[in-house]
């Protein structure tokens, strides 16, 4: 048998080339790191640089100064502010709930179909939502929220007859139902997206297992929780994460909904970071910065903790 051993030189030559093609597969890195250090990684650093100072983006005659902590320590004291980090949590309470066991009945729902025509339109239909641009969303639901034309509210009172027209809810607007109204259209707006996570987790579960306890006697509903629930357990935790971190951080919803008026339930603290940024005299945009910086940093402690307790379970 022939010896495989490779002579120094050729081993040298083989190594060279490998060096070679891992130095061009970085080359491949360079324009994506480029976009990240331009557009995320350097804007994040400028935020957090002016949140240290009383920078006023329409004062152009003062000078700007460092003053430390003194933002921080005044948006933690500020009313508005920690109204706004309370209606975001609410509203988050409202929104996961919706979006982790909505999208996974009806998952269920549609892996049951046998007709893969069928089920193949189903799919088509669930996504069509997730496609549709974000303030064609927000305008459509807006009009079926309106109190007087809306189609929610011709049915509660004109088909329905469960209320009159003075007093048919009102779903936005000074309502404390507006930010429900809002996790509604949520739901809605990403049931597609969220169902297909689900759908692709049952097609990894083997039907030898299903069938397996079929045979030794479990129904449906054990089948549910002995079977399936545990195996779409990660898929779950990933939209717990990716979902707590969108709902405490949701701006333009609410602001189409409710506006920047501060009495109103959407007002939360990412709609008054923005107010101030962008509207409210000089443009304290230094002050603006460091309320964002408190509530990235706060949710970045919460979907930390979140990852540890998963990890946690997990090695259990």
């Amino acid at each position: 048998m022939a010896s495989t051993t490779l002579s120094p030189a050729v081993a040298r030559a083989h190594a060279r080339r490998r060096t070679l093609r891992e130095n061009i597969n970085w080359l491949f890195v360079i324009p994506a790191l480029i976009f990240f250090i331009g557009y995320s990684l350097y804007p994040i650093i400028q935020v957090f640089a002016i949140s240290f100072t009383d920078y006023k983006y329409l004062n152009v005659t003062d000078p700007t100064h460092f003053i430390g902590l003194q933002n921080y320590i005044d948006a933690l004291q500020d009313v508005k502010f920690q109204q706004g980090i309370w209606r975001a949590v609410y509203f988050t309470i409202l929104f996961l709930p919706g979006v982790i066991f909505i999208p996974l009945f009806v998952a269920i729902l549609v892996d049951r179909v046998k007709n893969r025509r069928l089920a193949t339109i189903y799919r088509v239909i669930l996504l069509i939502p997730a496609v549709i641009p974000g303030p064609m969303i927000f305008i459509l639901w807006r009009w079926m929220y309106d109190y007087e034309i809306g189609p929610i509210n011709v049915i509660l009172v004109d088909t329905l007859h469960l209320f009159t027209f003075r007093n048919a809810p009102q779903w936005v607007g000074d309502s404390p139902l507006s930010i429900p109204a809002i996790a509604m259209m949520e739901w809605w707006w990403g049931l597609g997206y969220h169902t297909m996570f689900f759908l692709a987790g049952l097609a990894s579960i083997p039907h030898e297992m299903t069938e397996a306890a079929r045979v030794d006697g479990a129904n449906e509903w054990n089948l549910f929780w002995k079977v399936t629930l545990p195996r779409l357990r990660p898929i779950m935790l990933i939209l717990v994460v990716l979902r707590f971190g969108t709902a405490m951080a949701v701006i333009e919803e609410f602001i189409i909904m409710g506006g920047l008026n501060s009495a109103m339930p959407t007002y939360t603290w990412t709609v008054y970071m923005w107010h101030t940024a962008f509207s409210l005299g000089s443009w304290p945009q230094g002050y603006a910065a460091a309320m964002g910086w408190l509530g990235a940093l706060s949710m970045l402690a919460v979907v930390a903790f979140l990852f540890w307790v998963f990890r946690d379970q997990d090695s259990k």
